[in-house]
């Protein structure tokens, strides 16, 4: 072991120093004239030739390497292959966005998913790996006896992976098409090639090396341009210990922008914007009938003119840019008043960075209530994401590959370990930016904007975007739109760092999604070959069949999640947090108690995951704005003491504790089989 562990370090460490010669031997590249499109397009093949030769190194058709990585990762480097699974796109891309508009508020995703591994390493992991196996289902078959505990759990474990995946792979497309320029939609299916080349190859056992050594690229992406930043505005690269400097300096440029003249002229028009689209939304067929007459005459207007051709190229493509009937009317009309009631408020709709919570428990009533709802917001993000990241399948499968039960519990630690590197940095990045924007970027006048923002906006409009909607020349915070998907990425840019830098975040955020997607995606495979065909259909397949079967359906969910993902179904963190809540209500009770109450039976764990599932997604679709226009609902909101959608999971995980509870004590004890299991598992 020891001589294979210091064989395994000498790998890993030409690799990374491999890593820094190709970053600096790019570096001198673009100072030679290296064509940004070229190194672009350098980073992306590199990074998928990288990952892709590691695949086909450790392919294998043995199902336990397939599976579990023959149960013989080192707790080391099981704890660095978890981080780069469990850093996906939402942690390397959107975390940083997220903090950057919410500010204090967003820590609830750091607190939530870091306090998770406690969660892990205490009631989850040792005893998995004790019971060994191959998948979640694996263990709610054995614990709750039955077929139909396996084919739900198999089920629920596809729909909490699907949802996850379809954001890493939307990940995957924009880096893609912008590293190289092509179209979103080709940029899914470059991406997509090597998270294939890695898990339909080699399994686990690929993916987890291929993990390794995207974790390190990932690190390296985040840290250079973080510290380079952090040497550009206070001298020091260790930025986790200096960006309480620079948020003080945020604070104080936030209260003179909040106060600013032309700041203010930008909400009052936004404001009167949000009265005229109150106004059509009384009345969408008439106010879209309005429109198109005005759209016509102006249109026949300029043709009676003789009017320049791009004035009347312009017009027409107004008129067929308007909605077709009076449903996508209401729909557009719905998007841009929450967007015109967000600009319509300070700091174009940020809250403070640094204040706690919305509102003032001190001011009227409507500002304590607010505050009392921001906070119970927080709180119930926090306990959500604790949850579910002790329940999401494709992290827990992880703790199966190690040797022994103490080299699981020791790969948790090694997990934090790696993860708290990034997520030091996170809040520090955010802060940074929005420095760099608030100082540097807004007073800019409009036709000397920096080129990403243009660069940016070509890749999708919903990106980027900047309106002179007070036709002043000069940009104003409140004229300026930028996604939380793109902050982390565009931070190269925005510093106005060397394009090297911005290729080799890319290739970290590539990594991230793409690290992930290779989890989920063998997880939802697993569940379809070994869980419900397998287990379910033909019991006598030998276990090459299975491995084979489970590649092809590996493929088609692949091609099935890009399509959605090419979709653009919406923002990574809200994706991914789903995903969390769904987890969370459907896994962790059931899970938990199959570990340490006896008395839980199937007929609670079924019932428990179907109470759970249900509410969640009824509040989620009920309450969520894309989702509600996806089924159609015309229903007002109805969000119950305030909670946001993203946290439904806080409605649903103690419906399904109490359903287990009540349904276990009122059927029929466990078996002896399934009483001794939980007694093995805990000694």
């Amino acid at each position: 072991m020891q001589s294979t562990n210091g064989h395994i370090h000498r790998v890993f460490a030409w690799y990374t120093l491999g890593v820094l010669i190709f970053v600096g031997l790019l570096t001198w590249l673009e100072s030679k004239g290296m064509r940004r499109e070229w190194i672009g397009i350098t980073f992306l093949v590199a990074t998928l030739v990288a990952y892709a030769t590691i695949g086909i190194i450790c392919r294998t058709a043995d199902p336990a390497q397939y599976y579990v990585a023959g149960r013989e990762i080192p707790a080391f480097y099981n704890g660095m292959a978890t981080a780069a699974d469990w850093m996906s796109a939402a942690s390397f891309i959107g975390l940083a966005g997220t903090l950057y508009i919410g500010g204090y508020g967003a820590l609830a995703f750091i607190m939530g998913w870091t306090g998770g591994y406690c969660l892990v390493a205490l009631l989850v992991a040792p005893y998995l790996r004790r019971f060994g196996q191959f998948t979640i289902p694996d263990f709610f078959a054995a614990r709750y006896g039955g077929r139909w505990p396996r084919v739900v759990s198999a089920c629920a474990a596809i729909a909490c992976s699907f949802v996850y995946v379809v954001a890493q792979i939307y990940a995957v497309g924009l880096i893609a098409s912008r590293l190289t320029g092509v179209d979103f939609e080709i940029g899914i299916f470059l991406g997509l090639g090597g998270v294939l080349l890695c898990s339909f190859l080699g399994g686990m056992r690929a993916i987890t090396w291929t993990q390794v050594a995207q974790y390190i690229v990932m690190i390296v992406a985040f840290s250079i341009p973080v510290a380079w930043l952090s040497i550009k505005q206070t001298g020091s690269p260790l930025a986790p210990l200096t960006y309480a400097e620079q948020l003080q300096k945020v604070t104080e440029r936030e209260r003179v922008l909040a106060s600013d003249p032309q700041e203010m002229h930008v909400t009052a028009i936004y404001q009167q914007r949000v009265q005229e689209l109150d106004a059509k939304l009384a009345n969408p067929g008439q106010a879209l009938a309005k429109e198109r007459a005005l759209a016509a005459q102006r249109v026949a207007a300029l043709k009676a003119s003789n009017a320049p051709l791009a004035s009347l190229v312009t017009a027409e493509k107004a008129q067929r840019a308007l909605p077709k009937d009076e449903q996508t009317a209401r729909q557009q009309w719905l998007q841009a008043r929450s967007l015109a009631i967000s600009k319509s408020l300070p700091l174009g709709g940020m809250v403070p960075h640094a204040q706690q919570y919305t509102g003032d428990p001190l001011g009227d009533a409507k500002q304590n209530t607010l505050f009392n709802g921001s906070r119970r917001n927080f709180l119930a993000l926090v306990l959500c994401l604790m949850l579910g990241t002790a329940a999401l399948p494709h992290v827990l499968t992880r703790y199966y590959t190690t040797p022994s039960v103490a080299q699981a519990r020791t790969s948790v630690t090694w997990s934090l370990f790696f993860i708290l590197l990034l997520y030091l940095a996170v809040p520090a990045l955010a802060v940074l930016v929005k420095y760099e924007v608030f100082h540097h970027l807004v007073g800019t006048p409009i036709d000397s904007l920096p080129q990403w923002i243009a660069q940016w906006n070509k890749v999708d409009p919903s990106l980027v975007g900047v309106v002179d909607i007070n036709a002043d020349g000069i940009l104003q915070l409140g004229e300026l739109f930028i996604s939380s998907d793109i902050i982390m990425l565009a931070t190269p840019e925005i510093a106005g760092l060397p394009y090297v830098i911005s290729g080799l975040v890319a290739a970290g955020g590539l990594a991230a999604a793409l690290s992930t997607a290779d989890g989920l995606l063998l997880t939802m495979a697993s569940a379809l070959s070994h869980d419900l065909y397998h287990s379910n259909v033909t019991t006598q397949a030998s276990t090459s069949s299975r491995v084979v079967l489970s590649k092809m359906l590996l493929l088609v969910v692949a091609l099935v999640a890009a399509y959605v993902a090419a979709q653009k179904p919406g923002d990574i963190v809200f994706m991914v947090s789903a995903a969390f809540s769904l987890a969370a209500s459907v896994f962790f009770v059931p899970l938990v108690a199959g570990i340490f109450w006896k008395r839980a039976n199937a007929a609670g764990s079924l019932s428990a995951m179907a109470v759970g599932a249900g509410i969640t997604l009824y509040y989620m679709v009920c309450n969520h704005p894309g989702l509600r226009s996806v089924f159609r609902i015309d229903a007002p909101i109805d969000l119950w003491w305030g909670i946001l959608p993203v946290a439904s999971g806080v409605f649903g995980v103690p419906a399904a504790l109490l359903t287990l509870i009540v349904v276990s004590l009122l059927t029929k004890s466990p078996s002896a089989e399934q009483m001794l299991l939980v007694q093995k598992l805990r000694t």
